[in-house]
């Protein structure tokens, strides 16, 4: 045997590449289990809208559950402004990794395309339909101090008195924005609208009499309850619920008056399939409890479980119900 050949020193060798080789493989394991195990950190929730209104207190009443659901904490972060699109932009420029979502009115994605010529994203292409979650109706109140009984003596009222009422509206391009340019135009009206950042700060200007009525996506119910509101009309195809006896804006003739819309969660595009697909289960899920469908109940809105695909196709539909409404009164963004 050549004296060249040592076999301990070889057998040597051998273990310490085995021996590195199975500490490299190791290594990759935490990588591995890291990429597997989401989520492993806070999600955190852009809501497009400020504390109080409709999106907040839709996001805020499933984050609680859905937390629970995903075993990590699930934070609400309001970014309000531009109709929305700043809290959209945020979504869009964020990682696809499953821990930045959006809720958001669909009018993000269905109407804001149409009335801002530039957006900083685009909402067909950068972000993507994860979850709806509920179904919300617009409903016509009015001070308490206008002289009108229901919603046929208003409709008289606003048309004896053209561009002496005000409405207040959480900005341009909202659902209830068009509900009220909508109304103008089959009453063959004119109302000053008045914009605001936010269902809640409109509504309460609508309490203090500053303005004289409001298409509410739900969140001055209470007030209509207690007396310091007039609910006159509901402004979809159907009645609510939770006010039988009031009619919808169709019944008393402005036929086809519907100004609904779906709220709903959205991610970054290019967010994984297995993570949308846990989402979308987890938030359906959710919206099956009788606690989370009371809370939506209590904004006279209804909770809508659907797909990725389905709330994709909803938002589709109604970007082609509200086009021609916006061209027609050549409504733009704030």
């Amino acid at each position: 045997m050549s004296k060249k050949f040592k076999p301990k020193n070889l057998a040597a060798q051998t273990r310490q590449a085995l021996a590195a080789l199975f500490l490299g493989a190791t290594a990759l394991l935490p990588l591995t289990a890291s990429a597997q195990a989401w989520p492993s950190k806070p999600i955190r929730v852009i809501v497009n809208f400020p504390p109080g209104g409709a999106a907040d207190q839709i996001a805020r009443a499933i984050t609680l559950p859905l937390q629970e659901a995903l075993g990590q904490p699930v934070v609400v972060d309001n970014r309000a402004g531009a109709g929305g699109n700043i809290g959209g932009d945020a979504l869009a420029k964020a990682p696809p990794d499953g821990y930045t979502l959006l809720l958001t009115s669909g009018g993000l994605v269905s109407i804001n395309p149409a009335i801002y010529p530039k957006m900083p994203f685009d909402p067909t292409k950068d972000i993507i339909p994860v979850a709806a979650a509920a179904r919300v109706l617009v409903f016509l109140e009015v001070k308490p101090t206008l002289p009108v009984k229901d919603v046929r003596a208003f409709i008289s009222y606003v048309k004896a008195n053209p561009g002496k009422l005000t409405y207040g509206t959480p900005g341009n391009g909202s659902s209830p924005h068009l509900a009220g340019e909508m109304f103008k135009d089959m009453t063959q009206s004119f109302a000053v609208h008045v914009p605001y950042r936010g269902a809640a700060p409109a509504m309460q200007d609508l309490l203090g009499g500053q303005v004289d009525f409001m298409f509410d996506p739900g969140i001055g119910l209470n007030q209509v309850r207690a007396g310091k509101l007039k609910l006159l009309a509901v402004g979809s195809p159907k009645r609510s619920p939770l006010f039988p006896d009031v009619p919808t804006l169709d019944e008393v003739g402005l036929k086809g008056f519907d100004a609904d819309t779906v709220f709903g969660f959205y991610a970054p595009a290019g967010l994984p399939a297995d993570t949308v697909t846990r989402l979308n289960r987890e938030i359906n899920k959710i919206l099956g409890t009788q606690a989370v469908k009371d809370r939506i109940a209590a904004l006279g809105g209804e909770v809508a479980p659907m797909t990725p695909a389905e709330f994709g196709a909803k938002a589709h539909e109604d970007t082609a119900r509200f086009g021609k409404l916006i061209r027609e009164r050549r409504i733009v963004g704030d």
